[in-house]
């Protein structure tokens, strides 16, 4: 691990962290509208690099003198890449940031007065915006039994503005008011640093996935309040990473999926959980297969994508090899 421009030990109010792994493009965009920020708050920038090979270091050091660069030998995903940036930190906040994110004017400032004002909350997080600037559902229910089977049965889909029916989406919630909620996607989380302190950082089993949420989980049973705080907005792209190998990021999804369930439930529990996820997949894949034979051409690459994502997830719960990482 290398580490550049990293300044003289001082007191800044945030330190923004952008793990970064072969988003080029999107990292400028990100620290531009990062520059654009206005503020009254000591602010320094954290881009922690995941063995990027798309010249995303070379750009960091020739147009952002500014930012604390690190850089990994290797790709040591999500959490352990934050964790480092975190321990490098000086802000008494911390704001996790998505390299595929382009933060609009006053959010810094104004989630920083929104904490300083409320000493209870733990980690907050603003309105996400997708590119077309509709709105992208990042509240979050924990996950239990009852939301993985509503979505995999669809009645998520079936009843899209009911509670009862929702999985941990929570797309029902209009995402326009301030809301206490159990968990927040991890695009953007402002974190309270003495919080975390406390809590703990993240759980580095988690390669990519999940690993938010059980640190959620672990604010929330130690008493903090998460809060969203749709006043202000950014624009997340969405994938910026994952998209780029979708298949096995579908991988790393279920892994860290079951290893969540693994820490926080029963073996029972997570024995029925392996029993949905199988049942799901098993059915979408018989239901692709028949949709992809009567499907034109030009839609079948979609399907066929469908199709080896429910065959690789099938296979790996099967295998329960779930602990290999990267």
């Amino acid at each position: 691990m290398a580490k550049d421009n990293l300044k003289e030990d001082q007191q800044v109010d945030l330190s923004v962290i952008i793990v970064n792994w072969n988003t080029k493009n999107l990292l400028v965009a990100c620290l531009d509208s990062l520059s654009d920020q206005q503020s009254t708050y000591k602010i320094e920038i954290i881009v922690v690099d995941n063995a990027s090979h798309d010249g995303s270091i070379e750009i960091v050091k020739e147009k952002y003198s500014h930012v604390i660069l690190i850089r990994n030998a290797r790709n040591l995903g999500f959490g352990k890449a934050n964790n480092i940036g975190i321990k490098q930190s000086r802000g008494r906040y911390i704001c996790l940031l998505n390299s595929d994110v382009r933060v609009l004017p006053d959010v810094l400032q104004s989630l920083i007065n929104f904490m300083d004002q409320n000493k209870s909350i733990g980690i907050s997080g603003p309105k996400t915006l997708s590119p077309d600037l509709s709105i992208q559902s990042t509240c979050r229910k924990l996950p239990n039994l009852w939301t993985i089977f509503c979505e995999s049965c669809c009645l998520n889909k079936l009843f899209p503005k009911s509670d009862i029916f929702s999985d941990d989406q929570m797309k029902f919630f209009n995402h326009n008011t301030v809301r206490k909620v159990e968990g927040l996607a991890g695009c953007c989380l402002m974190i309270r640093k003495t919080a975390l302190d406390r809590v703990g950082l993240f759980d580095e089993q988690f390669f990519i996935y999940f690993e938010e949420t059980d640190l959620c989980k672990r604010f929330g049973q130690a008493g903090w309040d998460i809060v969203f705080f749709p006043d202000v907005s950014l624009v997340h792209h969405h994938g910026g990473s994952s998209s780029k190998d979708p298949i096995r990021f579908n991988i790393e999804y279920m892994k860290s999926q079951i290893k969540y369930w693994k820490k926080h439930n029963s073996s029972i529990t997570v024995t029925t959980l392996q029993f949905i996820l199988l049942m799901q997949h098993s059915i979408r894949l018989i239901l692709r297969s028949i949709f992809y034979i009567f499907t034109p051409q030009p839609r079948k690459t979609d399907i066929a994508r469908q199709l080896s994502k429910h065959y690789v997830c099938l296979q790996l719960i099967l295998s329960g090899k779930y602990d290999s990482q990267g």
